[in-house]
């Protein structure tokens, strides 16, 4: 037995020193202080046996933040013009492109304008034969306005002979007028283009018959260079803003306020910036919102008319904005947003807030922090409330993002990013 138990030792101690061999004194020996509860101190992790954890913090300041809305809408042309006919009639041919850009007072389609010219013919021969009485009736009516003088002619005779020259004058004026309707009906056999812009389809072809003022359009022209964009905003949120505006909260700049963003539908920015044109005055009662227009440059045709875009709108400017990353805001089983902070007195303490929106990879906090509170970033899952903890500040990423730059936080409220 003794002789067992004295190989067993030896097959120990080899082992030991295999171990040893591989993985060298030094790592043992911190194997065994971590074992043992005495390792280096870190984040969360005592500073010593006794002593306080340590905590990542940043503390609250103040900074001024251009706050921005984003808003869904769709776009609308600028223009638009439903092509109907004035005269009825045969359509002779079809002058334009489907799809093409089309110039203001550009013909597209061609009448038949035979029936249209013999009737300006017509107007133009009774005219003329109104216009060849004239000389002689009013010659006659002269004559018999002397003949009266000298008693030579009765008054029937002569009033007879006022009342013809009467006539043929209003003959003539008739006649002009409708020599004027018949050019006016022949040149509508040409139908031109009311506006410069994008013509669709048309829903007729050659030979089809089309009658005056037809609710039918044959083709439809929508100019699309500049164009609209349609967005609503809630009255609630309306009210806020202006809400915010009178009491100072945020500060307007008028010509920075008009210009609008836009992004497009497959999440790329458009890059031409808009303009704010103006605020509906009634709002929708099925949606309880009302309609902001803006117009935006459209040289490309990038735009299209129904496309959904989003409108990123600026509100105004908070000089005195309190941000705090997202990753110190924590929240109860009742979604309410609380932070950890370290008081004067080096010990954790809870303050519940309110949150405006997300900015970037930070919370625009709207009350439950002050200027100088020492807000627990990192280690929040090893103290608790009312525990002494020691201060460590926390080191940001510094990541530049093109809407930081020149020293102005550029921010985007997401919908329903409110708490």
């Amino acid at each position: 037995m003794q002789k067992k138990s004295k190989i067993l030792l030896i097959l120990i101690f080899l082992c030991v020193c295999s171990v040893l061999m591989l993985t060298g004194c030094d790592q043992v020996g911190k194997l065994m202080q971590l074992i043992s509860g005495h390792g280096p101190a870190g984040i969360g992790r005592p500073m010593g046996p006794t002593g306080p954890k340590a905590v990542s913090v940043v503390t609250v300041g103040t900074q001024k933040v251009t706050l921005t809305t984003e808003l869904p809408g769709r776009t609308a042309p600028f223009r638009i013009a439903e092509i109907r006919p004035q005269v009825s009639g045969l359509i002779l041919t079809r002058l334009f492109e489907e799809g093409s850009d089309v110039k203001a007072g550009q013909v597209l389609y061609q009448i038949d304008p035979a029936p249209f010219q013999a009737a300006l013919d017509s107007a133009k021969a009774a005219l003329g034969r109104a216009e060849a009485n004239l000389k002689s009736t009013r010659l006659r009516a002269e004559r018999y306005k002397d003949l009266l003088a000298d008693k030579a002619v009765s008054q029937q005779d002569y009033d007879d002979a006022m009342a013809a020259l009467a006539q043929v004058e209003a003959d003539i004026a008739y006649y002009k007028a409708t020599l004027k309707t018949a050019r006016i009906n022949l040149e509508y056999t040409r139908i031109t283009a009311p506006i410069s812009g994008r013509i669709g389809r048309s829903s007729v072809t050659d030979g089809a018959i089309v009658t005056a003022y037809q609710p039918m359009a044959l083709a439809t022209i929508q100019q699309l260079d500049p164009i609209y964009v349609d967005v609503p905003q809630s009255t609630t949120e309306l009210l806020r803003l202006k809400q915010r505006i009178k009491s100072g909260v945020l500060h307007r700049n008028v010509c920075k306020q008009r210009k609008v963003k836009l992004i497009l539908e497959d999440g790329t920015e458009y890059p031409l910036e808009g303009t704010f044109r103006f605020r509906d005055v009634s709002v929708d009662p099925t949606t309880g919102s009302v309609i902001l227009r803006m117009v935006f440059p459209n040289p490309d045709n990038i735009l299209l008319p129904e496309m959904f875009v989003r409108a990123v709108i600026t509100e105004g400017v908070k000089y005195d904005a309190v941000l705090v990353p997202q990753q110190a805001v924590n929240r109860t089983p009742k979604g309410l947003p609380y932070v950890l902070i370290v008081d004067k007195d080096g010990k954790v303490n809870v303050r519940m807030l309110r949150l405006d929106r997300a900015i970037g990879d930070k919370w625009l906090v709207s009350s439950g922090l002050a200027p100088g509170d020492r807000v627990i970033v990192e280690g929040l899952q090893f103290v608790r409330p009312g525990e002494q903890v020691k201060v460590v500040p926390f080191v940001e990423n510094k990541v530049v993002h093109g809407s930081e730059s020149g020293g102005k936080i550029e921010t985007k409220k997401r919908p329903g990013g409110g708490a």
